[in-house]
């Protein structure tokens, strides 16, 4: 894999570009600020907030942004036959949510490639641009997913996924980001992935105390307590009720 160039830019007054892919080189860019107007292979799209383009070798794609509209973007030049097997089917223009993930990832890959070449760092570039075209693959797996679920609640689902082993994670917590109230938001979480929030929750937790059995020495009462469990005592009781053994049990076996 190879990255061309990868960046971010603001336009706020008249601007056009044009471009056609060489060789085997991809393009991809995301709108994250305002909107702008695309051309790609003469057929036009107006791009809004979460607009994913994926332009391919050979296609040719001009920008337009009109003078006094906003438009942000971050975009990515890159080559290899591994973006090729992923991408070479993906559809043009999709709308994807506009993750902390993807975009700290593409940061990154900006900030490595400002870096003086003698202090870049290969070996992490390629990390950085493959988790983030994982990152993009996923978010377009879902939209074609014939499960469908409100952008809230895959909001929802990332906050528990990223929160839900520290102490004091609160259903509250969820509501308020959500600017839902805490019934509704219970309401639509079971709704959309037929889980409450607490039993989501403990999934994430249990999934990070048998990743720490496996694979570290930690006491189970550490363990019980490190991912947010709160007592061991309520931990094993969590985990007899899932697996019909206890916690030392089942580290005896694995």
């Amino acid at each position: 894999m190879r990255i061309d160039f990868c960046g971010y830019s603001y336009h706020d007054s008249l601007f056009h570009t044009s471009h056609r892919s060489r060789f085997a080189s991809y393009l991809f860019r995301l709108q994250t600020e305002g909107r702008s107007r695309v051309k790609v292979n003469d057929k036009r799209h107006v791009v809004e907030k979460g607009d994913l383009l994926i332009i391919k070798p050979g296609e040719t794609y001009e920008l337009y942004v009109e003078d006094g509209q906003q438009s942000g973007d971050f975009h990515l030049y890159c080559e290899g036959e591994w973006i090729d097997d992923r991408f070479h089917l993906a559809p043009t223009l999709t709308n994807i949510p506009l993750e902390d993930t993807v975009l700290d990832l593409w940061h990154h890959l900006i900030i490595e490639g400002r870096r003086p070449q003698k202090e870049r760092n290969s070996e992490l570039t390629k990390y950085l641009l493959s988790a983030l075209c994982v990152s993009l693959e996923r978010s377009l797996d879902k939209k074609t997913s014939t499960i469908y679920r409100p952008y809230v609640v895959t909001k929802m689902m990332r906050y528990i996924e990223e929160n839900a082993t520290k102490q004091g994670f609160q259903v509250q917590d969820i509501a308020n980001l959500s600017n839902l109230s805490v019934s509704r938001c219970v309401h639509i979480f079971k709704e959309h992935v037929n889980m409450t929030i607490i039993e989501y929750a403990q999934t994430i937790r249990i999934s990070a105390a048998i990743n720490q059995m496996k694979y570290t020495t930690m006491t189970l009462e550490n363990i019980s307590h490190n991912c947010g469990f709160g007592s061991y005592s309520y931990f094993h009781r969590v985990f007899k009720n899932k697996f019909g053994i206890s916690p030392s049990s089942y580290r005896k076996k694995v």
